[in-house]
């Protein structure tokens, strides 16, 4: 019972820190997963979508800014595809605060994950699951 009860509050506090950090950079619960189309890379600056794993370029940056979004990280292209951090969350400018809404909210890509398709980048470690199927 004490692991079952050690195991989800580790689950929660997860979870939960997602929703903190989510809110400290525009869209941050709208970052598409480049690995499944219409789907949300919850865990922004991890390797994997649900995060608690290692962190990808653009988890580096935002921890080397002090988990905040700042114009220096706006401005940086943490994952070498050419479009600034802001360009890809929808912060062209650089002018988004904490609350409120951010200057676009479609078009969004992910600013710490290379496009699957890049010739400008690739992340060694990006490596989306098969489809699965169960021919029965």
């Amino acid at each position: 019972m004490l692991l079952l009860s050690v195991a989800l509050a580790a689950l929660l506090s997860c979870s939960h820190a997602h929703k903190i950090f989510q809110s400290r950079i525009p869209n941050g619960d709208r970052v598409p997963n480049p690995c499944q189309p219409g789907a949300i890379w919850a865990g922004v600056g991890h390797q994997s979508p649900a995060g608690a794993n290692a962190r990808n370029p653009f988890g580096l940056d935002f921890k080397a800014a002090g988990l905040q979004w700042t114009v220096d990280l706006c401005r940086k292209d943490s994952d070498g595809d050419g479009l600034t951090n802001g360009q890809e969350l929808g912060d062209p400018d650089c002018v988004w605060k904490v609350g409120a809404a951010p200057s676009r909210t479609t078009g969004l890509s992910h600013p710490g994950i290379c496009p699957l398709d890049s010739a400008t980048c690739k992340n060694s470690w990006t490596v989306c699951p098969k489809a699965f199927s169960c021919p029965a």
